[in-house]
């Protein structure tokens, strides 16, 4: 460690850094005031204001949905993972090619060929009213749960390297977010994710090439990693309790991606504001590609991080609190000299922060003001209402994501929290629209005990999980470090002799569900849908396959449906005679230009 650290932990934020950082959220800012003011005759619809009139391009999309995705929690946790862990979690980046598979081809054709812009309008069309509303409430008490860490993490960083108050930070950038989403909509959203997933890039490839750069080398970072068994990656142990092994990372992760994307509306959304299903494809095969690459920059920065402090440990030395904080220190220590390079850093932390959540907030607003606003008729329902409702409900979410920053701010490893908060869900979401496009014989009942069943289960099972990991009976003990060169920099730290950290395996002889790795949580949520939801289904009368639209199936499971339902829907076109039947976010009367645009492109591209 360079000594004006362990000196002046806080004196390495310049003016130049701090000018950096401010240029980042005044190009976000900025380019809300332009779509909010400057383009705003082309928001005034809702359409607009949430799909961007269906004619977006596939280059903004795809880079939206990779900045969108990895999170700040993404920038920060991913590193720490590594250096703690191993290499066992990058085997999600060649997983990738297998989650836009299914994406691709179960998923997407489906919502284009129901004209659905909200996704959980489809449960709806497929089962019944009951069900979409459970799975709405479940959606958005989800993003509530995980949206205050989106944010609250880059402030972390930030606090790590300045010393300024976490919570004076947080506020100000949730300020700044909530500006550009209010004004701009997905607009605004898509062009920053854009401009923010630039700089995500650049800065991490920098830090990377300086950080390897001073250790020596490529080989020497990787002989250091080997050394300290940081490189296993194909660790095939057949254990449910082990925290990540190939089985985890792979299938696990297949389940987790799969729902997190393919059927999350802040990615959905952004999905059919393309103009084709062959658009929304090719966006989300670039995706693809972008993911693998910063995903796997991100955890060759782990393995950097911990090449560089191979003999000294920053956490043992009491150097870093906890292994979340690891990045910034790296940073500071290893480009802290160069003026201007933590500022780079920190508006990265920042912008995969700020576009996840501006995404978030802007899919939350339009589903809460869909099915708990506009059914009531609180008041006259049009385009300016719904844009002006939904602003003010962007406008309460930032600042209940400013509020939620105290209690975030007393969470352990953050990486396993948000999987852990996400998984209670996601597993019941995956299930219940695999379910509806994979098993014809699904009907209403098997699919509303199915997901109930699964979000009960899961917060039962995570719960217990908790518990034990509180109570000190559960632990996932990290690899072991060395403090043997921290006295060359004047530490005097003893390497203990034995790990504070035991396993499940020897605390107890039988297997507990309790232990499972978190990131089974998902994967166990599906099935339960699937083992509910089906007998259920055959109890309660399986749904007539002569009385269902070929339509609310994925392509893949045609063959299962009758000749007739599939003769009788080969094409995809709306029917003339019922344009009512098009689900899209226009509250007023559309046009008929507009409503044949609509069946020009259906016609053309699927």
């Amino acid at each position: 460690m360079v000594k004006s650290i362990t000196e002046n932990p806080y004196g390495a934020f310049s003016t130049e850094d701090y000018s950096v950082f401010v240029v980042m959220l005044s190009i976000s800012a900025g380019i809300g005031i332009y779509f909010g003011f400057f383009q705003g005759k082309k928001n005034q619809t809702t359409e607009d204001y949430l799909l961007g009139g269906r004619k977006m391009k596939i280059f903004p999309i795809a880079v939206s949905l990779i900045a969108s995705q990895l999170s700040g929690v993404s920038i920060m946790s991913v590193p720490a993972e590594m250096y703690s862990y191993g290499a066992q979690y990058w085997i999600i980046a060649p997983t990738m090619f297998a989650i836009v598979l299914i994406i691709n081809y179960i998923f997407v054709p489906v919502f284009y060929n129901n004209q659905i812009t909200n996704c959980y309008q489809y449960l709806e069309d497929r089962f019944s009213p009951a069900v979409k509303k459970f799975v709405t409430f479940t959606y958005v008490l989800n993003i509530y749960l995980i949206l205050p860490i989106f944010i609250f993490i880059p402030s972390l960083a930030f606090a790590q390297v300045t010393g300024t108050n976490v919570h004076v930070i947080n506020g100000i950038v949730c300020c700044v977010c909530v500006f550009y989403t209010m004004l701009g909509g997905i607009k605004a959203v898509v062009w920053t994710d854009v401009v923010q997933g630039l700089i995500m890039f650049a800065s991490c490839f920098l830090v990377v090439a300086v950080g390897v750069y001073k250790i020596g080398g490529f080989a020497e970072v990787f002989a250091r990693a080997a050394t300290g068994n940081r490189l296993e990656i194909f660790d095939m142990t057949f254990d449910a309790s082990t925290r990540q092994t190939f089985w985890t990372a792979s299938i696990g992760n297949v389940f987790l991606w799969t729902g997190y994307l393919g059927l999350n509306q802040s990615c959905v959304q952004r999905m059919v504001a393309v103009p084709s299903v062959r658009h929304a494809r090719s966006a989300l095969w670039i995706f693809c590609v972008g993911f693998i690459v910063i995903t796997s920059l991100n955890c060759f920065t782990g393995i950097v991080i911990y090449a560089k402090y191979f003999d000294c440990d920053p956490i043992k030395v009491g150097l870093v609190g906890k292994a979340d904080k690891l990045l910034p220190f790296f940073v500071q220590d290893v480009v802290g000299n160069l003026k201007g390079m933590p500022g780079v850093f920190i508006s990265c932390v920042f912008s995969a922060g700020l576009s996840t959540m501006s995404a978030n907030l802007n899919s939350l607003a339009g589903i809460i003001y869909e099915d708990y606003i506009r059914p009531f008729n609180l008041f006259k329902h049009s385009d300016a209402t719904a844009n002006n409702t939904m602003k003010g409900l962007i406008l309460v979410s930032g600042m209940y994501c400013i509020v939620m920053g105290l209690v975030v701010e007393q969470f352990g490893h953050i990486l396993q929290m948000v999987v852990t908060i996400a998984s209670v869900t996601q597993g019941a979401v995956m299930g219940i629209f695999c379910l509806g496009m994979l098993w014809p014989w699904a009907n209403k009942h098997g699919a509303l005990w199915g997901s109930a069943v699964s979000v009960i289960g899961m917060s039962w099972i995570i719960a217990g999980a908790q518990f034990a990991i509180k109570s000190g009976q559960l632990s996932y003990p990290p690899k072991p470090t060395s403090v043997e060169g921290c006295s060359e920099y004047g530490f005097n730290v003893t390497q203990p002799q034995h790990s504070s950290f035991f396993t499940p395996e020897e605390e107890s002889d039988g297997f507990s569900i309790y232990n499972i790795s978190f990131v089974w949580y998902s994967t166990v949520g599906t099935f339960l849908v699937f083992l509910v939801g089906i007998p259920v289904s055959y109890l309660t009368g399986s749904q007539d396959l002569n009385k269902v639209q070929a339509k609310l199936f994925s392509p893949v499971v045609h063959w299962l449906l009758p000749e007739t339902v599939r003769g009788g829907e080969l094409s995809v076109k709306p029917e003339e005679d019922k344009p009512d039947q098009i689900k899209e976010w226009i509250y007023t009367p559309v046009e008929d230009y507009k409503l044949q645009d609509l069946h020009t492109v259906n016609e053309h591209t699927l």
